[in-house]
């Protein structure tokens, strides 16, 4: 029977073994191709689903004109996009230009639902809104219209958007901002973008971005950014936080020298207040062996993988006793990428079959063994698609799950999983949960969160 002692031990090997595959998991993953990103935009009008015979389509799709003498408020020549307007973005938008208002000017675009009668004009139903050229009405869900902007005619480009991220539709006239309209939640996606011509010889031509827009989406985009930027930054936040956020990353991923720069630059700004204390973050598990961590952090990121495991038995013999382990596993993966970086082929086919070869055949393994087995393949290793092995990310892949592993035999730490993101990773970790459950609750409309792009934008600023 194991003993109480050896059950504990085994326990804690499990946890700390469970913290290295998370790497190993996240590496794998994040070679993966993101296809989530719906491709299917608006391009052309879609002739099938129409008000049939009384408008004619050009042969392009874009463009649609009223033939016949209207008699009735439902002989409406009215026509959709192919595709429906995309959720995935913070505003869609598309412009019409109006060749010939023909005999009434009856002229319409805007947004309507998949199951939109087509012998009526958007905004006369339910789930659609029209913003019309002949009295310059808006009209939203019903017959009766309001007061909106002014009407338009031959030679004038209108446009018809969505602002997701105000939860607003918009409408321009040659280039200037008209006015914006709620959008309300009843009006779920798919809106198709829609125009309708309703008396003798009205002629419109759509613009879905084919070409460029009149109005200057980009500068639209920007201050809608820059509206959002404002609100956060007038969000109230507690004094020094920033500081101790940046310091416990540096404290928990071993820079200390950045450290000790970072301390000596803050001595003359920072009001001398215990960071720790005030911010909730505990320093006595994140400055736990810190040199330790620097040294071991700057051989692996240098190349020197042999000398990394030497320090490893020395120091913390434990974290690599087990050869078929996870970490074990991202060393001597490392160590074969590092022979191959510099063309030591010859030596990187001895070491994979003398080192790599007791990996083969475990699953959890598999996919990176393949990738790095693969690099062997190539001519120019670099440009292929296990190129990424050979970067510097790949290094810092095994850097971290190193720091996380020497970090999870402190004693004192309270929970393992703090040994694996910094404050500020689970901080970013939170935010992204947040927006993603925001876009959620919005019916997943609007700019799809990408912490990459904010990090870059960031930069940028």
């Amino acid at each position: 029977m194991m003993s109480v002692s050896n059950c504990k031990k085994k326990i804690e090997d499990m946890k700390n073994e469970d913290l290295a595959l998370y790497f190993l998991q996240q590496q794998i993953g994040s070679n993966d191709d993101d296809s989530s990103v719906d491709s299917s935009v608006p391009t052309e009008l879609n002739t099938i689903n129409s008000s049939g015979g009384f408008a004619v389509v050009s042969r392009d799709k874009l463009s649609v004109k009223y033939t016949n003498v209207n008699l009735h408020g439902h002989d409406v020549g009215v026509i959709q996009s192919n595709n429906p307007a995309p959720t995935n973005t913070m505003i869609y938008y598309f412009e019409i230009f109006v060749k010939d208002a023909g005999a009434k000017g009856h002229i319409s675009i805007g947004f309507t639902s998949n199951n939109f009668k087509m012998r009526r004009q958007p905004g006369w139903e339910p789930n659609s809104c029209g913003y019309h050229g002949d009295d310059g009405l808006l009209y939203c869900g019903h017959a009766k219209g309001e007061p909106f902007g002014p009407t338009y005619t031959s030679g004038d480009i209108v446009g018809a958007g969505i602002n997701y991220a105000q939860r607003l539709f918009f409408f321009t006239k040659n280039a200037q901002l008209v006015g914006t309209a709620y959008k309300d939640n009843t009006m779920n996606p798919p809106l198709f973008p829609t125009i309708a011509v309703h008396s003798l010889n009205e002629e419109v031509h759509v613009n879905f971005g084919q070409k460029p827009f009149t109005f200057d989406l980009k500068e639209f985009e920007a201050q809608e950014r820059m509206k959002q930027q404002v609100k956060i930054e007038e969000i109230p936040l507690p004094p020094n936080l920033s500081y101790g956020i940046v310091r416990s990353y540096l404290l928990h991923y071993g820079y200390e020298d950045t450290l000790d720069s970072f301390d000596m630059a803050s001595r003359s700004t920072v009001p001398p207040i215990c960071i720790a204390q005030e911010n909730g973050i505990d320093e006595q598990e994140i400055t736990y062996a810190l040199n330790h961590r620097k040294t071991l952090r700057q051989l692996i990121r240098d190349g020197e993988i042999d000398t990394a495991f030497g320090k490893l038995r020395e120091w913390y013999p434990q974290i690599v006793e087990d050869n078929t382990s996870a970490t074990c596993f991202l060393l001597h993966s490392q160590k074969f990428i590092e022979l191959v970086r510099v063309g030591a082929l010859e030596e990187a086919v001895r070491y994979g079959r003398t080192e790599l070869s007791t990996f083969f055949g475990l699953p959890v393994f598999q996919d990176l063994v393949k990738d790095c087995v693969a690099l062997l393949a190539y001519e120019r290793p670099l440009e292929s698609s296990v190129g990424y092995l050979l970067k510097d990310s790949q290094r810092e892949v095994v850097a971290d799950t190193v720091n996380a592993m020497i970090l999870s035999t402190n004693p004192n730490m309270k929970e393992s999983k703090n040994c694996l993101h910094s404050y500020l990773e689970r901080l970013l970790r939170q935010l992204t949960a947040c927006c993603l459950e925001r876009r959620s609750l919005s019916g997943d409309q609007g700019e799809a969160f990408q912490l990459q792009r904010v990090l870059s934008a960031g930069k940028r600023a």
